[in-house]
């Protein structure tokens, strides 16, 4: 009933890509499972971690995730931070109550004390894809991975699309010495050696998520220049647009509701391949280390274990799947979205018709 609702709220151009969007199964089902994934990232908390969801404990309900309780709490001895995978401490509160566990009893860097062999230990019933060189539990991490590289490529994307198709509106629109004077800015700011700028900087700061995210924004955002300013430079000579300057209408109105919405149709079938870009960009600076800081859980993090742990093939293997699976579905998308808005099949049913 909402997907009917939304649908009627589109022009009939956008229902027949939506439409042509669901007819490929390939990306239609791309986008259902990049969405699972993607939600089952978001609650990573709730599905990977050390601390139970709920603890009742002399009829008292606690929740260790929003808030931390001593060991007194539960009847223990010392007053620090309760460690619910204590075997003294889960006994003492499973004699007067219950604690309910997460599904993978491993937070992100939670190391496994119990383990029967050296790090890194193959899978288990305990560790599902096996553990790394410091006992930390890979599938936990893995979740935790997926949040922190979409979520950055998520924004990133976000972030070098605005910028994008500001810069290449106004350079097409207003054309000129503003555009020639941009064109050879972009060239000599794409001429930058990007991976050494970091290096650089990774020397004088410490790179975390928003410095790293603020640092690939500055050089992420010409990508999009070209694509709008050439549409923007064809848009501004049609007949309706010249008709709208003559009317008086302000130039900001005339680029906003005239002119960026032909743009944004190249645009948006871009962005999916810019999202991937994003993904393997972090990737490859975390495997470099210029990425995030040390210990953070990152898909660059895993695949550095894989090639450091030749002796543990599961490393290796669970980052090249989960790489492949996240990028083989961004692609699937961005394929789809590209076919939906492709002017040769939407323009078709009403040449037909007509």
């Amino acid at each position: 009933m909402s997907q009917g609702l939304m649908l009627s709220r589109l022009s009939p151009l956008n229902q027949h890509r939506w439409q042509l969007f669901k007819s490929n199964r390939r990306a239609w089902w791309s986008l259902w499972i990049f969405l699972f994934i993607f939600a089952i990232s978001l609650m990573a908390e709730l599905v990977a971690n050390s601390k139970p969801l709920v603890v009742n404990y002399q009829g008292s309900f606690y929740f260790p995730l929003i808030e931390d309780y001593p060991e007194t709490t539960f009847g223990g001895d010392l007053p620090i931070t309760a460690d619910y995978r204590d075997s003294y401490l889960a006994e003492l509160i499973t004699e007067e109550g219950w604690m309910l566990w997460p599904i993978i009893r491993f937070g992100a860097s939670t190391i496994n004390y119990e383990l029967t062999q050296p790090a890194p230990t193959p899978p288990s019933a305990e560790n599902w894809l096996g553990t790394d060189d410091q006992g930390r539990d890979v599938m936990a991490r893995v979740i935790y991975s997926l949040r922190l590289s979409i979520l950055f490529a998520l924004i990133l994307t976000l972030g070098s699309s605005v910028v994008g198709v500001m810069v290449g509106a106004l350079q097409g629109y207003y054309g000129g010495r503003l555009d020639l004077w941009g064109q050879r800015f972009i060239e000599i700011w794409t001429g930058l050696p990007t991976l050494f700028v970091l290096i650089i900087l990774s020397s004088i700061i410490n790179p975390g998520f928003w410095w790293l995210l603020l640092i690939l924004l500055l050089f992420s955002w010409t990508a999009l220049v070209d694509l709008v300013r050439a549409e923007c430079l064809r848009a501004r000579n049609l007949e309706y647009v010249r008709a709208a300057r003559a009317l008086g209408l302000p130039n900001r109105q005339i680029i906003w509701r005239h002119v960026l919405p032909n743009a944004l149709v190249a645009t948006l079938t871009f962005l999916p391949f810019l999202f991937t870009g994003a993904v393997t960009t972090l990737t490859a600076l975390d495997f470099l280390g210029f990425g995030m800081p040390p210990g953070t859980p990152s898909l660059g993090e895993l695949v550095a274990q894989g090639k450091t742990n030749l002796h543990a093939p599961w490393l290796g293997i669970t980052a090249f799947m989960t790489l492949a699976i996240l990028l083989t579905l961004l692609v699937f998308i961005g394929e789809g979205v590209r076919d939906a808005f492709d002017p040769r099949k939407t323009l078709a049913p009403r040449e037909k018709k007509a």
